[in-house]
């Protein structure tokens, strides 16, 4: 069967010689300035370093060189990785001008690779968020209907990646943040094993919750990125050498995989797209593989768990933007203090400030064992929850997301309802696992819906090979959706 990755066939073009790097380069710039007036996708874009890369692709086809697979194809960054030299500001008031000076590792893998970067991408602030609208810039629309949300909080490179805009991306997942807008846009997004792709250069959120992956048009894609950035590095104390490259074993047979479906995961699930989940739960049948249901109680825990220990990293996290190193500080104070409390209170937008006084209110003397000890406590039992599911089966089957895109300022309405969407993503966050959302048709709005498929950690390489099965078989239209690029 002929795959869906653009990556191979962007990279077949420019090997053939069908078109230049510098052609693909200026064609995808010209379609991110004129399609991101609608789209809102990036806040940055970067013609002259774009230019710059392809100039040098083209250089090294002509010499003959061999190139990468990633060599060449336009992609985007989610605004909290570190670009030396470029504006890096986590589309936060407190860090606009700000401008790294060292890349992250994963962009500086990447770049060594000759990726050709479009532009910086839209995001909630700071990473928190669910719909991309807590982002000092507005928030991101979906391609499939501007009226919906991209998702969050990397809206912005899934809003890019399916309007295409860019090859691929990366983003990065907290609680869901790579895979709920992959599932709201119907492309793939990969949260790998907490540990395997290098943290260092990732604006910290919730520093024991946040993993950076690829948000891409196939699983083929996803696990070329995944292969490319997925290395030990010294620089992140997190970091292991246990993750295996992923792209060889796609095409595997799945016959006898044991899936296993959680009954929990599907409490609260919109009708229309749990019938689509259980479509696509057929489609693997068809290939051979067994459906195991079984019960996972503890799953209940997540959303407090989540919530109390993430907003209490970020509480630590975020005391660092005080006007004084980096960033943004207001122009009128009468002392220090007052100059902290105003830089934070002018440059920090609701949500943040909602979930750093949370998280300071769980850490404080009368409140840490009440709250943010017991939650780590319950963490553990969650960990133990999943090792024991995957005692039983090779790959938990969920909903992405209980719903479709919502529509937008859906979240100024109802936060909570927001935080609740949520259920379904964070336990891979809790437990360190890798997690992807692959989609699996339509909802009753015609808008896409996503597949999350949860594997034990480290087994990146069986997960991507199901998830990859499961494209091919289904040939749904969701896949040829966004496939109407000016190169294809």
């Amino acid at each position: 069967m002929e795959p869906y990755g653009i990556i191979p066939k962007i990279g077949k073009l420019l090997r053939s010689k069908e078109i230049s790097c510098t052609e693909l380069t200026k064609q995808y710039l010209h379609s991110a300035e004129t399609e991101n007036k609608r789209l809102n996708a990036y806040v940055k874009l970067t013609p002259e370093a774009a230019l710059k890369t392809a100039a040098e692709v083209d250089r090294k086809l002509a010499a003959g060189e061999e190139l990468s697979p990633l060599a060449g194809i336009p992609m985007t960054l989610k605004d909290n990785i570190s670009t030396n030299g470029i504006e890096t500001t986590c589309c936060s008031k407190i860090l606009r001008g700000y401008t790294p000076i060292y890349d992250a590792t994963v962009w500086d893998i990447l770049k060594r690779q000759d990726a050709v970067l479009i532009g910086k991408a839209n995001m909630d602030e700071f990473a928190m968020g669910s719909s991309c609208e807590t982002s000092c810039f507005g928030g991101a629309r979906n391609p499939h209907n501007t009226e919906r949300v991209a998702g969050g909080s990397s809206g912005g490179v899934a809003s890019a990646v399916a309007g295409n805009l860019a090859a691929f991306g990366l983003g990065s997942d907290t609680g869901g943040s790579i895979r709920q807008p992959a599932s709201f846009c119907g492309i793939v997004g990969l949260k790998p094993t907490y540990g395997a792709v290098s943290r260092y250069g990732l604006i910290a959120y919730a520093s024991s919750f946040d993993q950076i992956g690829p948000i891409t048009r196939s699983v083929e894609d996803a696990a070329l990125v995944y292969d490319a950035i997925a290395k030990y590095d010294p620089m992140d104390s997190t970091s292991s050498e246990k993750a295996q490259p992923a792209f060889s074993s796609l095409g595997k047979d799945i016959k006898g995989m044991k899936i296993g479906v959680p009954k929990e995961y599907f409490d609260g699930v919109r009708e229309d797209v749990k019938a689509a989940l259980q479509n696509a739960l057929k489609v693997y049948e068809s290939l051979g593989a067994e459906i195991v249901d079984f019960s996972m109680p503890s799953i209940q825990y997540s959303l407090p768990v989540y919530y109390i220990l993430a907003c209490a990293e970020a509480s630590s996290n975020l005391g660092r933007y005080d006007g004084i190193r980096y960033g943004a500080r207001t122009e009128h104070y009468a002392d220090r203090d007052e100059m902290i409390c105003k830089t934070r209170s002018e440059g920090f937008g609701a949500e943040v400030k909602r979930r750093i006084l949370l998280g300071t209110y769980v850490l404080s003397a009368g409140y840490y064992d009440a709250f943010y000890k017991k939650a780590q406590n319950l963490r553990g039992t969650l960990v133990r929850a999943f090792e024991d599911a995957f005692a039983n089966c090779d790959v938990i089957a969920a909903p992405t997301v209980p719903m479709t895109a919502f529509p937008l300022n859906f979240t100024a309405r109802d936060a909570v309802e927001t935080y609740l969407t949520d259920i379904c993503t964070v336990p891979v966050n809790i437990a360190g696992l890798p997690g992807i959302s692959v989609p699996c048709g339509f909802g009753g709005d015609s808008m896409p819906v996503g597949l999350q498929l949860i594997g034990a950690r480290f087994s990146e390489p069986a997960l991507l090979n199901a998830a990859f099965q499961y494209e091919q078989a289904a040939r749904s239209d969701v896949f040829r959706a966004v496939e109407t690029g000016v190169v294809l």
